[in-house]
């Protein structure tokens, strides 16, 4: 039994008791890396310290004091987390988040991201992954019907004929695969019932052809290239 155990096992034979040599032994690193040290996060609110129990600061104390009794060459930092008022969320997760730790920022950043893609409601165009949510779900569009929006939408605001439509997204089609004008408004209305709520974004222009219309609901992820109008 080595000198941690024994310690863990007179402070809190409880815990201690389920320490086997293989948990308490160290760890292998990756080669050509060495232990520097180790950060100890404890997730404890103000509000949950009893009355009678020891004081944040006298815990940080007895911590510090044990590590010295372990080991006397070791140099020790505290700092305590703070958080705004009310943050939900486990205390260990806020205090790693707060001091930094590379795996909860990490997490923060991925869950700000998903949130940014799973919008509670209105329309995204997610022009890189080739989908549309609307409300956070997926709207089943057809290829066709995708690259007949996206084409409306990278060049938002200016109105497209029917012509170029069949020009630019059926250029490389047989004569027989090539629609006619009819066959775009039949694509145009099948994706306006597919946009459901958000269809009057793909505007009508009578005589001449559609328009994209973004209105205050409408999110576009695009890629990384520009719009194909963009000076």
């Amino acid at each position: 039994m080595n000198a941690t155990t024994q310690t863990l096992r007179a402070a809190r034979p409880d815990l201690a008791a389920d320490l086997s040599p293989q948990q308490t032994s160290e760890r292998r690193v990756p080669e050509g890396t060495e232990v520097r040290g180790f950060a100890l996060y404890v997730g404890l609110a103000d509000d949950k310290i009893a009355d009678g129990d020891p004081k944040l600061g006298a815990i940080v104390t007895r911590i510090k004091q044990l590590v010295a009794e372990l080991a006397p060459a070791a140099e020790t930092y505290a700092a305590v987390a703070l958080a705004p008022e009310q943050t939900g969320g486990r205390d260990v997760d806020v205090v790693r988040l707060a001091l930094g730790d590379p795996a909860a920022v990490a997490r923060q950043k991925q869950h700000e991201a998903e949130e940014q893609d799973h919008a509670a409601s209105g329309v995204i165009l997610d022009l890189s992954r080739k989908r549309v949510l609307l409300d956070n779900v997926t709207a089943a569009l057809t290829f066709r019907e995708f690259e007949l929006l996206q084409y409306l939408v990278l060049r938002e605001g200016r109105t497209i004929s029917r012509e170029e439509l069949i020009s630019a997204l059926w250029s490389e089609g047989t004569d027989e695969e090539v629609p006619s004008e009819r066959t775009i408004d039949v694509h145009i209305r099948r994706l306006r019932v597919k946009l459901a709520q958000y269809q009057d974004i793909v505007r009508t222009v009578r005589g001449t052809g559609y328009r994209f219309d973004r209105h205050a609901d409408v999110a576009i992820l695009h890629t990384a290239a520009p719009s194909p109008d963009a000076f």
